[in-house]
């Protein structure tokens, strides 16, 4: 059991940063919260024993990265503080489904929340 992997799903805004988590034993991302800073992100990592970090990268619909300075910062800042391996994920158009989700999911975590799920989830079912 010692080599379960604890993930963290991150949604970067410049206002709120999505946190969805999933663990290697049963890979179904969960909406974890929605925090205001990198400072939050590393209290968040440290509370869910997180190993691998799956941040989502803003892009284009084109496929070419978004030229984000906010988001370069948080990215070095996330890698030099946390410790942990981080992941980079394409985040395209999560926020728009995690808009049209319907129901209890939806109504009971942020939108953020959700784009972090989708993220997370997408990386896990890839790997």
């Amino acid at each position: 059991m010692d080599n379960i992997k604890k993930y963290l799903g991150i949604d970067w805004g410049e206002k709120r940063i999505g946190l969805a988590t999933a663990d290697s034993e049963v890979s179904l991302a969960l909406p974890l919260k929605t925090v205001a800073s990198v400072s939050e992100v590393l209290t968040a990592l440290n509370e869910e024993e997180i190993d691998i970090i799956v941040l989502g990268v803003p892009k284009k619909m084109s496929g070419e990265a978004a030229d984000n300075p906010l988001w370069l910062s948080f990215l070095a800042q996330l890698k030099e503080r946390s410790g942990r391996t981080v992941v980079l994920a394409d985040e395209r158009l999560t926020s728009q489904a995690a808009d049209s989700l319907e129901g209890s999911a939806a109504e009971k975590a942020e939108r953020d929340e959700i784009a972090a799920t989708l993220i997370l989830q997408d990386y896990l079912d890839q790997n």
